[in-house]
């Protein structure tokens, strides 16, 4: 019966159903990921799932195909009028993973090999996709049992992000506190005030559908999936024209299609469609681990525990410096840079628990968690979702 596909992909996506509950109730100190990854991997081991189940659900064909369309949404993900606000928390953020990614190819490359230091270096300073471009890159040059390492790294990398995260932000949290005294009602309350024309102003731009090429009456699901086929084919047509790899181009013309308009806001979650893609990803990413015994697990752990320590390390030392450049509190600036090692919704979550946790009153707390919420959500969409892909296309492009 495992051979039908919709039962492979039903089990599958059980296994994800599993990871999602506990990353619920967890809070997503547990990641979704992480049980997903290590659960398959203890199945397949043990014999309960056979090697074939992914390739059997065809699923993956789905996933692989949605990629490239995926990376194009995610330059569509932030506006340049909130960057533009929150400039700081970019620069912060792309420093915190610059020197993360340096102090990593510099420390561990000597002691475990440069092809593993660039192997585990794009996963850590981002996401799904990044661990994508890295797999894809390390199969078609024949270090597919490399891949042990990215699929750790991003299972693991979490657990060492949000704690850190939760520690540095709390010292911030408090300094706020302390600075604001009793005046936070008021404050909260001209917060407020200040943030609702903002609101309005988006909702009338949006109702009138300010720079869009296509009218809203268009713009249907149908269509928002061909804007984003159209743009992720230019994009594969491109990486294969120039040898500069297809995502990078997918984020480019993602970026440039929403600032012209030719492209509106989270195309894919508009074209109701974002979920199936994610689930994609993953069915792309569960295969990757089949390779992986548990002689080669044990073997890459002390790797991958010193790629993530190393490059904790790396993020800190970015974020310290970047706070310092544009001159922030480094209490603000490190969990900017962390958000990095986790990205949404762990950025959102750790904010909210934190205000939660510091503020003594219903007042305290909406001040600190819109204090620390924006800089927060971007710093981790510009690692997550648009920097550490480059990252990991320009290192993967050194192999």
């Amino acid at each position: 019966m495992l051979n039908e596909p919709v039962i492979a992909t039903m089990i599958v996506l059980a296994l994800v159903t599993v990871g999602e509950i506990i990353s619920i109730k967890t809070r997503a100190r547990v990641p979704m990921l992480l049980v997903v990854l290590l659960g398959y991997l203890v199945l397949l081991w043990i014999g309960v799932f056979p090697k074939d189940l992914v390739e059997n659900s065809t699923f993956s064909t789905v996933g692989a195909v949605l990629i490239a369309p995926l990376i194009v949404h995610m330059g569509t993900l932030i506006p340049m009028k909130i960057i533009k606000q929150q400039y700081k928390s970019v620069i912060v953020a792309l420093i915190g993973i610059i020197i993360a990614a340096g102090t990593v190819l510099l420390v561990v490359s000597p002691i475990f090999g440069y092809q593993t230091a660039a192997a585990g270096t794009g996963p850590l300073t981002g996401g799904i996709i990044a661990f994508v471009v890295t797999s894809e890159k390390l199969k078609a040059i024949g270090l597919a049992a490399l891949v042990t390492i990215p699929v750790l790294i991003l299972a693991l990398q979490t657990l060492v992000g949000l704690p850190l995260t939760s520690y540095f932000l709390r010292k911030y949290a408090f300094k706020v506190k302390a600075a604001r005294g009793n005046s936070f009602v008021a404050a909260a309350s001209e917060a407020a005030v200040q943030q609702e024309p903002v609101v309005e102003e988006e909702k009338t731009e949006e109702a009138s559908g300010r720079k869009s090429w296509i009218p809203d009456r268009y713009a249907t699901p149908s269509i928002l999936l061909f804007q984003l086929f159209l743009g992720g084919s230019i994009a594969v047509a491109a990486g294969n024209l120039t040898g500069v790899h297809y995502s990078i181009w997918a984020l480019v013309i993602g970026l440039i299609g929403t600032m012209t308009g030719f492209y509106r806001d989270k195309m894919m979650e508009r074209a109701n469609s974002f979920g199936v893609g994610m689930v994609g990803v993953i069915f792309v990413i569960i295969p990757s681990m089949n390779q992986v015994t548990f002689s080669l697990f044990l073997q890459n752990l002390p790797a991958v525990f010193t790629i993530l320590l190393i490059g904790a390390a790396g993020i800190i030392l970015g974020g310290f410096v970047g706070a310092k450049l544009v001159k922030w509190d480094i209490y603000k600036g490190i969990p900017v840079a962390l958000t990095a090692m986790y990205g949404f919704p762990g950025d959102y979550l750790v904010c909210e628990e934190v205000a939660r946790s510091v503020g003594e009153t219903k007042e305290e707390q909406d001040y600190i968690f819109n204090e620390i919420l924006s800089p927060m959500l971007v710093g981790g969409f510009t690692t997550v979702t648009i920097a550490s892909i480059f990252i990991a296309s320009i290192l993967m492009g050194t192999l």
